[in-house]
């Protein structure tokens, strides 16, 4: 990933559980990062959050990521120790980048995440990354992360619905992505939307978002 050493000084990969898609209602309920320098790997996170009291999870989530009300309870935190620890990942990066794998979505939940404790600065920073984007010029339709896993034949990886797997899973996607062709550094700060739906969630001022179409035919950075 030569083209993103180039600019960055630390990649920080991350992915969340939540309750739903909304990210002005839903919580996340677990939130996994891998922190990375041109040498490897400096550090990670992977922490389970507790609901506030009175809430559940809805059965949909118990059955997609395997995660029940019981080990919220007893394995989880308090959003603020989350928050913090997701933050320490960030510490000392001078040109730091985010990453996940559709990072509108990701993006969205963080910041409200961090919203309630004063956190939300450590996002002025960093400069984002979105994997799908990535793979959507790469291969045709279906785009879900175990596909790219799948596509890429990373047999290492685990595309569990758990956050830090899903997390070192990107990262893994990330490398044969780079192998393969090494323009991630086109994607810096441009995330693709949906060609019918257009944006999902809130925009990110500092980020362009173009409409990236079914139909692959050039880069999504070479469009206008």
């Amino acid at each position: 990933m030569e083209s993103l050493w180039k600019q960055f000084d630390r990649l920080v990969v991350f992915d969340t559980e939540t309750t739903g898609i909304e990210f002005g209602r839903d919580a996340i309920i677990e939130l996994g990062a891998v922190s990375l320098e041109k040498g490897g790997e400096t550090g990670s996170m992977d922490r389970l959050i507790r609901l506030p009291e009175g809430k559940s999870l809805p059965p949909f989530i118990t059955d997609l990521t395997g995660i029940t009300d019981e080990q919220l309870q007893s394995e989880g935190v308090a959003p603020r120790e989350a928050a913090g620890d997701f933050c320490a990942l960030l510490e000392g990066a001078e040109r730091p980048l985010l990453v996940a794998y559709n990072a509108q979505f990701d993006l969205n939940f963080l910041f409200w995440f961090l919203r309630p404790f004063g956190l939300v600065e450590v996002l002025k920073k960093p400069r984002f990354l979105d994997a799908l984007t990535v793979y959507r010029d790469r291969r045709d339709y279906p785009h879900k992360l175990c596909n790219a896993i799948e596509t890429y034949g990373l047999t290492d990886a685990v595309n569990s619905h758990r956050a830090v797997d899903d997390a070192r899973a990107t990262v893994q996607l990330l490398e044969a992505m780079a192998a393969e062709r090494d323009d991630l550094a086109q994607y810096i700060d441009l995330f693709g939307t949906h060609p019918k739906y257009g944006i999902s969630g809130r925009k990110i001022s500092s980020v362009t978002y173009r409409s990236q179409p079914y139909q692959r035919t050039v880069p999504l950075y070479e469009l206008k």
